[in-house]
């Protein structure tokens, strides 16, 4: 029995999930992550892409760099955008399970074996779930950056963070906000952790007065003194908020 050409909510949440893991400008029918989402719902990757161009048409931030996205897209489109875009835990968990879902699968045989080891009941639920939610966070700052340090440009992905400007700790409601991720390398990750370093609400690298004391060491300058006052790249999409990023400066870093 063939497909219908309609879509199902189930498939349109998922397609909203891809639309969150790919580089816009990267997405296209021979693109691998769209090849593979595409053979897990049973739709053609064309018809996979076509929906990521819908979601397109939908997001203000590609509008206001004058990309369009697709010129047609259906009502539950809408829908779906409506109903998750700003929810974003919602999104993240449920699109996961469902994915889960169409392969037959539990979601927990989705992530790291090492859960097994959890007694079951609330505690392994707990933390398979942010489990899943980490990992979508990650994917989708990650793509928005395309793949690359927004202060260096490093695009080795072993070595790229998904940086929370305001602590994970700190805001339980924007722990999942793509707004509050920054694509940084393990080294710079953890000086703005820890308030080495921040992005001003100008996007521009502030380094920390503590290294004033110690700038003849080459290895400082190298990584740390070279790109003070450095604008960031910025992404094609879910650009940091300002409020976030102002919140660092005043909390966080180490003036």
């Amino acid at each position: 029995m063939a497909k219908s050409n309609n879509w199902t909510k189930e498939e349109t949440i998922i397609a909203f999930n891809v639309y969150c893991k790919v580089p816009f400008k990267n997405s296209s029918k021979t693109n691998p992550i769209i090849i593979k989402y595409a053979n897990i719902i049973g739709r053609s990757p064309s018809a996979l892409n076509m929906k990521i161009g819908n979601f397109g048409r939908l997001d203000p931030d590609l509008k206001k760099q004058g990309i369009v996205g697709l010129g047609n897209g259906s009502k539950l489109d809408e829908v779906v955008w409506d109903e998750f875009n700003g929810n974003w835990e919602k999104l993240a968990y449920e699109s996961e399970v469902l994915i889960a879902e169409f392969q037959n699968k539990k979601i927990e045989d989705t992530i790291n074996a090492e859960l097994f080891d959890f007694p079951i009941g609330l505690e392994r639920e707990t933390i398979i779930k942010q489990r899943v939610n980490q990992s979508f966070f990650r994917s989708t700052i990650l793509s928005s950056y395309n793949l690359k340090c927004c202060i260096t440009g490093l695009s080795v992905s072993d070595f790229l963070v998904a940086s929370h400007i305001k602590p994970w700790k700190t805001d339980e409601t924007n722990r999942l906000n793509p707004h509050n991720g920054l694509c940084l390398n393990s080294i710079h990750d953890k000086a703005f952790d820890k308030g080495f370093m921040t992005i001003t609400p100008d996007y521009k690298v502030k380094i920390s007065n503590y290294f004033n004391d110690i700038q003849n060491d080459n290895s400082i300058s190298d990584f740390f003194l070279k790109y003070d006052n450095q604008s960031i790249s910025l992404p094609d999409r879910f650009l940091p908020s300002k409020i976030f990023l102002d919140y660092h400066y005043q909390n966080i870093f180490k003036k």
